[in-house]
């Protein structure tokens, strides 16, 4: 068994959501042009708790998934990698 890449784990986790990743940055004001998944190329992925959180970043954009949905986006900008809390850059939805 191998090791995903982090560009096939890109493309599935935005393949499985990639409707919502659009709405989402239509909401935001961050939808370009062609923007497609390939342009996304990096990612953050951690476990706070029973939640993962994941960054999918491209150099113009950031989509934090919680598990495996997007619940927020907003203009990529370096100081989000190496943070210790990279989800403080984004809004979360309220707890239930």
């Amino acid at each position: 068994m191998s090791i995903p890449t982090v560009e096939a784990a890109i493309n599935e986790l935005m393949d499985w959501s990639w409707a919502a990743v659009e709405d989402l940055l239509a909401k935001r004001g961050l939808l370009g042009g062609g923007l497609v998944v390939e342009d996304y190329t990096g990612l953050l992925s951690w476990l706070e708790g029973a939640a993962r959180y994941t960054v999918v970043h491209s150099t113009a954009v950031a989509v934090l998934f919680v598990n495996s949905s997007p619940v927020d986006a907003i203009a990529f900008h370096r100081d989000l990698l190496g943070s210790d809390d990279p989800k403080s850059f984004f809004t979360l939805p309220p707890r239930t």
